[in-house]
Parts: C-alpha cells; sequence; structure tokens
C-alpha cells in the first residue's frame, strides 16, 4: 500500500512539474545579446521585482519591531543547517534541534513562544502547517539556499496572511533571477557524515524579457543522535517574464526526506547508563544493549511540493497590483517499531497465550496468561493538500503608503493509521488495515487595510484592521481508543466543526525627531484559533477556547555611519493563551493548555559598531518576564485514585528563558572573513509549576566561522568557508519535556526528558561560480 500511494503521489508532482517546466521552457526561445536599452529594461523590472510580496512586511518608517537578513548574511552563515540556525543573531531567537546539529527537525522560538505562534510565509504565501500550525524545516531540505531575503517581526507585526502571529512573524522571498548568466556547484562536508551537493544554474535575462533558474541538491547526514540521522533532496525552479510594468513568475521548490525519529528524547536514568546519544525511539528489547537490538527503520518519511504564480503589474506609477495562486501537496508516513505496547491503544483483542494444540500455557502458578501488551510496527500516515490565493493592492505617493489584502486558503488532510503485529497474536490483522482515520477540512479567509501616512516632515500615523473567518472541521475516527457501551476498545469518534471570526486592529505612531534618530509605539491586537492536537489531545468537554493578545511596543533607533542601535520595550497581554506544557504527543509533536490570564514582557537591544574598516561587532539581547497570573495543574495521584488539582500562582511560563543573548565579532579583510559567534540562553522551565527541578541549565555556545576567496580568473568566484560549531565543546540540551504525578504519599513524583546537542563539530564548504 505504501507503494501504491508513492507511485500516485509522484505522478501527481510530475504532472505538476511538468506544466511548470513546459511554461517556464517557453521562455527560452530566440535567446539573444541584452542590448542598453534592455539592460535598462531589466534594471527597470528589478526594481519592481524589489516590490513583489513585501505587503505583509514593515517597511523602515513602521512603528514595530523587526530585523532584515540579508541574501548575504544568509549565505555567509548557511553551512548546512536550517533555517531557524540562520537567525540566532537576531533578538530573542532559539533555535532547537531533535538531532543535534541543526540539520533535520529543527525549531524556532521567538519571545518563548514556539512555531505554532509564528506566521510564517514564502512570497506572502502562509507556509505553517493549517492544522498543526507549525513548520517542519525537515520537509523542505536545503531550502535556505533559495531564500533572497527575509523579515522577522517580533510580537504581532503587520497584518500578514495565514496563521495568526503571536510571538513572530517570519516573512521569506525567495531567490529573484540573476540578471545575467550564472552556474554555480556547492559542495559541503562535515562531522556526523555530514554532506550537501547543490548545484544552481540561471539562464540571465533573454532578450531582456524572460529567465529561468534551477536548483537542485541533496544533504545526508547521521545526526549526532544515534539514528537520527535525515537523507533529504530538494528543488527550486522558476521561470519568469519581466516587462516594464508587469512582472510574471511561476515557481516550484520542494523536496523529499526520510528522518530517523528521536523525538522521544533522553531521560537522565537513560543518559548514565547509555550515554548522552542514546535514542530510544526503535528501541527493540529494553532488556538488552541498543547496539544490539535497533530498528534502522524508525523513521518519518515526508516529501512536500509548492508550487505558485504570481503577477505583479504596475497600474499606475505608485499603484500596483500583486496577486498570487498557490498549492501545495504533502505526503508522508512515520514507520515505527513499538514495544510493550497494551493492545486496547490499538483496538486488538486480549487473549490468552496457547500452545500450538490451543491448549493454554499456563505460569508457573499453574494460571492461564492473559496477554494485555505485544509489540508491532505501526505507521502513520498524512496526505494533504493546500490551495488558495492572494491579492494585494499598493499605493505610494509622498507621504501615504496604502495596502489592502485579501487571501482565501483551503486545505484538506487525510489522517490514517495501520498496524501490524511483530510477536505473536492469534487473530487476522490485515497488513492494510485502518486501525483510525479521519479527514479534516480548513478554510482560511482574510482581508485587510493598513496605512502609513506622515502627518508633518518625520512623522508617521499607522494603522492596521484585519479581519480573518476560519472554519474548522474533522470527521472520523482518531488514534485513541474508548470503551463503547458494550464495554468493547473502539477508535474514539470526532465530529468537529468551528468556526471563528477575529477582528485584529493596529495602530502606532513613528517619529524621526532628528537625521539620526527616531521613535516609535504601537498597539496590536491578535487572536488565534486551537489547533489539532488541541481537540485530539482531549475529551470534548474538554475542548480548548481561541486565544487573545493585545501586544503593546514602544522603540528607540538610531543610525550613524559606523553605529547602529535599536531598543525595543514590549508587554503582550494574553487571554487564554495556548501554552505548552511540557507534555508531547506519541509522535512528538509539543502539546499545549488555556490559561487564563498571561503575559511576556521584555526588553530587545540590536546594535552594530563598525569599529574600524575591517573589524564590525554586531549584538542582539533579550530580558523577558514570561508569567502565568494563576495556573491549574492536574495530575494523577495514587492515593486519591484520581486526578488533583495544584493551584500555582504568578508562576512563569515554560520554554520562556529570562535571558538571550548573541554577538557576533566579524574581521573582513579583502578576500578573508573570520567571524566569531556567540549565543547565551538563559535557564527554561520544562512546565509551568516553576519547579527547578523540571528545568532547562542555561547555556553558552560559540562557534568560528571562516572564509575565504580564491584569487583565480577561471571562475567568476570560488569560495571556501569552515564552521566550527559549539567551538569550547559545551555539554548542552536546547529542548526538553516533564511529566509528574503523585506518588502514595502525596508528594509530586517527576519525570524529565532533554534533547542533547553535538560537542564540537566542523562543517566545511566549497562554492564555485562560473
Amino acid at each position: 500500500m505504501q507503494m501504491n500511494k508513492y507511485c500516485m503521489m509522484k505522478r501527481k508532482t510530475t504532472l505538476l512539474s511538468t506544466v511548470v517546466l513546459s511554461a517556464t521552457a517557453t521562455f527560452l526561445a530566440s535567446p539573444s545579446v541584452a542590448t542598453a536599452t534592455q539592460l535598462a529594461d531589466s534594471l527597470s523590472t528589478h526594481r519592481l521585482e524589489e516590490v513583489q510580496v513585501t505587503a505583509t512586511r514593515a517597511s523602515a518608517k513602521t512603528p514595530m519591531s523587526f530585523s532584515n537578513v540579508s541574501k548575504g548574511q544568509l549565505l555567509k552563515s548557511n553551512l548546512g543547517q536550517d533555517v531557524p540556525y540562520l537567525l540566532l543573531q537576531t533578538p530573542s531567537v532559539v533555535a532547537t534541534s531533535e538531532p543535534g546539529i541543526g540539520i533535520g527537525y529543527t525549531y524556532l522560538r521567538v519571545r518563548g513562544v514556539d512555531a505554532a505562534g509564528i506566521n510564517i510565509m514564502t512570497n506572502g504565501v502562509p507556509l505553517n502547517d493549517s492544522e498543526s500550525q507549525g513548520v517542519f524545516w525537515a520537509n523542505m531540505p536545503n531550502f535556505s539556499s533559495s531564500i533572497q531575503d527575509a523579515q522577522l517581526q517580533r510580537g504581532v507585526g503587520t497584518s500578514s496572511n495565514g496563521s495568526a502571529a503571536f510571538g513572530a512573524s517570519l516573512n521569506l522571498r525567495t531567490d529573484h533571477f540573476s540578471m545575467t548568466p550564472t552556474a554555480s556547484l556547492t559542495l559541503l562536508g562535515g562531522s556526523y557524515n555530514t554532506f550537501r551537493r547543490d548545484v544552481h544554474a540561471s539562464t540571465g535575462r533573454i532578450a531582456g524579457h524572460w529567465a529561468l533558474e534551477a536548483r537542485l541538491g541533496k544533504t545526508t547526514t547521521d545526526g549526532y543522535i544515534d539514528r537520527s540521522g535525515t537523507e533529504g533532496t530538494s528543488y527550486f525552479l522558476q521561470g519568469g517574464y519581466f516587462g516594464e510594468n508587469t512582472i510574471l513568475k511561476l515557481l516550484s521548490f520542494g523536496g523529499k526526506q526520510r528522518t530517523g525519529i528521536a523525538w522521544n528524547g533522553l531521560s537522565p536514568e537513560k543518559e548514565a547508563v547509555y550515554g548522552r546519544r542514546y535514542n530510544s525511539a526503535g528501541h527493540m528489547n529494553p532488556g538488552s544493549t541498543p547496539q544490539d537490538a535497533r530498528y534502522r527503520y524508525n523513521t518519518d518519511n515526508y516529501e512536500q511540493y509548492h508550487y505558485q504564480a504570481q503577477l505583479t503589474q504596475r497600474l499606475s506609477e505608485g499603484l500596483i497590483l500583486n496577486l498570487t495562486a498557490h498549492y501545495t501537496k504533502g505526503y508522508g508516513f512515520t514507520d515505527e517499531y513499538r514495544t510493550g505496547r497494551e493492545l486496547k491503544e490499538y483496538g486488538l483483542k486480549e487473549f490468552i497465550l496457547r500452545d500450538e494444540n490451543g491448549a493454554a500455557i499456563l505460569d508457573k502458578n499453574g494460571k492461564e496468561q492473559k496477554i494485555k501488551k505485544i509489540t508491532l510496527l505501526r505507521t502513520k500516515y498524512l496526505d494533504n493538500d493546500f490551495a488558495g490565493g492572494i491579492a494585494t493592492l499598493d499605493y505610494k505617493s509622498d507621504r501615504l503608503e496604502l495596502t489592502a489584502g485579501l487571501s482565501a486558503n483551503h486545505y484538506t488532510g487525510d489522517h490514517y493509521g495501520e498496524r501490524l503485529p511483530v510477536t505473536p497474536y492469534p487473530y487476522l490483522v490485515e497488513p492494510n488495515e485502518r486501525y483510525y482515520e479521519d479527514k479534516a477540512n480548513k478554510t482560511d479567509l482574510s482581508g485587510f487595510v493598513k496605512a502609513n501616512y506622515e502627518v508633518v516632515t518625520g512623522l508617521n500615523l499607522f494603522a492596521d484592521l484585519q479581519y480573518r473567518f476560519i472554519d474548522y472541521r474533522i470527521a472520523g475516527t482518531i488514534d485513541h481508543f474508548v470503551k463503547n457501551s458494550q464495554g468493547a476498545m473502539v477508535a474514539q469518534e470526532i465530529d468537529l466543526k468551528k468556526t471563528f471570526n477575529f477582528l485584529n486592529p493596529k495602530a502606532g505612531l513613528f517619529y524621526q525627531f532628528a537625521p539620526q534618530h527616531h521613535v516609535y509605539g504601537s498597539v496590536a491586537v491578535a487572536h488565534r484559533e486551537p489547533n489539532r492536537k488541541n481537540y485530539t489531545e482531549v475529551s470534548p468537554k474538554d475542548y480548548p477556547r481561541a486565544e487573545r493578545l493585545t501586544d503593546y511596543e514602544v522603540g528607540y533607533g538610531f543610525r550613524s555611519r559606523t553605529f547602529t542601535a535599536g531598543l525595543n520595550l514590549y508587554y503582550m497581554d494574553y487571554h487564554d493563551q495556548l501554552v505548552l506544557n511540557g507534555k508531547q504527543s506519541d509522535v512528538g509533536g509539543k502539546l499545549s493548555e488555556n490559561v487564563a490570564s498571561s503575559h511576556r514582557m521584555g526588553a530587545e537591544l540590536n546594535a552594530s559598531w563598525k569599529i574600524c574598516p575591517v573589524l564590525r561587532w554586531d549584538l542582539a539581547g533579550a530580558v523577558s518576564k514570561n508569567q502565568i497570573k494563576q495556573y491549574h495543574l492536574y495530575a494523577w495521584s495514587d492515593q486519591a485514585g484520581a486526578e488533583v488539582l495544584t493551584t500555582y500562582d504568578r508562576t512563569p511560563i515554560a520554554y520562556s528563558p529570562q535571558l538571550v543573548l548573541s554577538n557576533t565579532l566579524t574581521f573582513a579583510h579583502r578576500a578573508f572573513e573570520a567571524a566569531l559567534t556567540s549565543q547565551y540562553v538563559g535557564m527554561q522551565y520544562l512546565d509551568n509549576t516553576g519547579s527547578r527541578e523540571r528545568s532547562l541549565p542555561a547555556y553558552h555556545v560559540a562557534s568560528l566561522r571562516l572564509g575565504y576567496e580564491l584569487p583565480v580568473h577561471f571562475v567568476r568566484s570560488w569560495s571556501i568557508s569552515l564552521q566550527i560549531n559549539n567551538l569550547f565543546d559545551a555539554r548542552y540540551s536546547s529542548n526538553g519535556g516533564a511529566g509528574y504525578t503523585f506518588d502514595k504519599n502525596g508528594a509530586i513524583s517527576s519525570y524529565t526528558w532533554t534533547y542533547p546537542q553535538a560537542g564540537i563539530h566542523a562543517f566545511l564548504g566549497t562554492t564555485i561560480t562560473i
């Protein structure tokens, strides 16, 4: 069945790729050498390309806190690691990695908010999964190589498409076309058998109006954690037409990955016995050593393909229309070896152990042996489609910037699971028998209008109003089993129908009171609907509520020829915030729950000082206080034989460090560059009780990057880069989780797990461009 589904998937994606290739291949007709007039036209359309898909971005005079990351900055940092690790030198950013080296399953947090609360877009198209609301960078291997630039807005930010920004917005723009023909080859190798191969080619402008670009890549690594390795292939393809007032782009990107499951983390007890690299996922026999009994196919397998058509039309001087149509196809499955699982977890019958003649096999006490647990192979599938359209109209005059936008998106997702017993089981289980199956549908409609008006020279008023409608439905059965009226275990039925209507206003002031100084202030409101796990991991009577955030921001900025600095103060007031609680689902998804009243407040600093022509120092820092007014913990008590409530007042929010500091010292002279980078992340609580027993220690990690442009003339450029991560070999973990029960004496009995990161390791890469 897996092979049939895979083949069907390949046929669909091959057809779509053929459509894109056919459309872009026509652009190669009648190539000619560009004249001076054509070059001027190309420069004009290049400027038009710069304003494409920027409707959801903040501009220089937007009263919000944001950081821009250029193509040059991304290229220097891009030695194999995923996007979250390329943003570590911006304020309030923390990155985590399950494999331990920043490749594969990596995650991003901003101001303590995880990816489900970070709105992430590519070219204005939502990248967040519609149901989990997260972004899985493992599904887009080496995507960072195809990014032109990035803008990270902290807080609510400006209105955007897709999921709500509850901590930040990350707006990624894919590569612009090269003005001239070019080709490049990138090779990278490093620790833990890490290899990356990437080939890129661009036609440049053909006859001044047409262009085609392609990139293919493959990344493989064993990972630091045992059997956490990744094998991923990726592509990026785009074709375009460029007129004096028109740009039409067709682009597609995506890839396929197979990653070892490492989401179980590592308990202190297991670390003491097996070491920091131990991985319990797929450990076939808990009584044996991990080296002798590992299931090597304990993997997550996924392929995802994105298609976008973008039209930018200059209607008149200062008036630009952007239209985007998009479609994303995703399909994948997890393949797991599950040891000692209760039969009722999978809708299987308990049975009496019998010999080949049907006689009961008695235990040493002469009693029949009733088997309640089994070892099996479990495969969970996800087959989804996401499509929509976006329209924005931008008007710009000397004093007014006005943008209006509409977006409509629809998602469908099929979830189902299969299981096959490994140990003897007396009843027939078909290999492709589904033990749960449900279909999800989600419609997301939104519209916004925002304006930035210069009242007098230096003083700008900003206003932004967004309306968002969500219709979310799930029907079928989920992967939990409950007793029916006859006492039999059956898959839990779900018939979810939820609609949400959100109105999100924003307003602010920007005042440049001197050529080098400015201040700003804003207030913004955002709402967010619960995600899939918020519904499927609880009973209907405990369904969560939507969140509301009111975000207050004030800031100051300074810029001179050699020094820039910015200071931002924020207070984020939450109602019914869905906070992470330290728990996770059985496929590694972080779980969250409503808290009635909570807040995040802090100060963020970023600065850059050009000490001398060859030396620059960049600094990003954040200090914060993140607190729940009153937290209610329900945990099982052996003494009471039921769940017991414990209340905590003014307790810190999980995964929210009070201090995050990053800095980079860069030396650049002619063709050589060296950068020493470090980040300090303060202690993080692993749940919301404020217990140091369930916390992640602070850590400080440094890295060294060296780059050199070889003085050769037979190619356009030849660069060599070396990056040494965790330079001082710190022993640390960047993420973790916690759980607890009450023992028979009424005391809390807790357990924790963490995700250890690799010690000192290095990547060496080279890029040849012709």
